[in-house]
């Protein structure tokens, strides 16, 4: 069993969903990524997903992209990347998903990039742009270089999709909450419980839920009947905005902290649908 099925086995004995954030590497340097991926364990992150940045990010919203660009200025490869992640590997045993798109994956070499993101301490990969019929290849070296390979599902995801996905991935399925790109949301759709339950109902894997996720209040919803919570933009734009690299990592760790004790009074009480209160929509959740 890979470190990301002992993490799920491990929280639902627990009674407890995961928290999932994601981060760009390199944004605003790969020294500060090191410093914020052990800030966010510190904080409480079950598990962490690494962003490979890329030109064209056609699944991000702004927050991201502009992250992206922020790394690739920066001069981030993903060689430099995995060296990143091999020295925080050393201290942790987190378990760490790389996401990013095909092309980059593909102009290292597919074979080669699974087989380096196992020896730098990778637990599983998430391409976004790359379908489960389209992934035959990349699926055959992340099994051999014992990766597992994440799948994402929609509102608009069929039956057939979902029984695919369920058979194809591995560690875990990532449910986006809604159609379109990466952001912040005050609200979400009252039909997603609904959804999850559909696709937890057709799998034995977790199913997280990701797209959206900026407060307390959301992440404990989401919690309540989803295996994981996904955060993205809302950590990004904190990294983003946050003054000097020291004040980026404090400010991550601090949010993530936050994110989690929400999560773990999730399944005690009954929280209320999420919405924006008007300190929320003031700095703009």
């Amino acid at each position: 069993m890979s470190r990301i099925g002992k993490k799920f086995a491990e929280l639902r004995q627990r009674g407890e969903a995961a928290l999932i954030p994601f981060v760009t590497a390199g944004d605003p340097d790969l020294d500060t990524t090191l410093e914020i991926l052990r800030a966010l364990e510190k904080g409480g992150a079950d598990c962490i997903e690494l962003g490979i940045p890329f030109s064209d990010p056609t699944a991000d919203g702004p927050t991201i992209q502009r992250s992206s660009e922020r790394a690739l200025k920066s001069g981030v490869s993903l060689r430099s990347i995995l060296r990143t992640l091999r020295a925080f590997r050393r201290n942790s045993e987190i378990p760490v998903i790389l996401f990013g798109y095909y092309n980059p994956f593909f102009h290292y070499g597919v074979e080669e990039f699974c087989r380096q993101a196992a020896r730098a301490g990778a637990d599983g990969m998430l391409c976004v742009d790359l379908p489960p019929e389209e992934s035959v290849e990349l699926r055959c070296w992340a099994d051999a270089a014992g990766l597992d390979l994440i799948y994402c599902l929609s509102p608009t995801s069929d039956m057939e999709r979902i029984r695919l996905v369920g058979h194809s991935g591995r560690g875990f399925i990532y449910y986006v909450s809604v159609t379109g790109v990466t952001g912040v949301r005050r609200t979400f759709d009252d039909r997603l419980r609904a959804q999850v339950a559909r696709v937890r109902r057709m799998t034995a894997l977790p199913v997280g839920v990701g797209f959206g996720v900026s407060t307390p209040t959301q992440a404990a919803w989401i919690a309540e009947f989803a295996d994981a919570v996904v955060v993205g933009s809302a950590l990004v734009e904190i990294i983003g905005k946050a003054q000097g690299s020291a004040e980026k990592v404090r400010r991550a760790g601090a949010f993530i902290a936050n994110l989690k004790r929400a999560i773990k009074r999730a399944r005690k009480s009954n929280s209320p649908r999420p919405s924006a209160s008007k300190s929320e929509r003031r700095i703009g959740l």
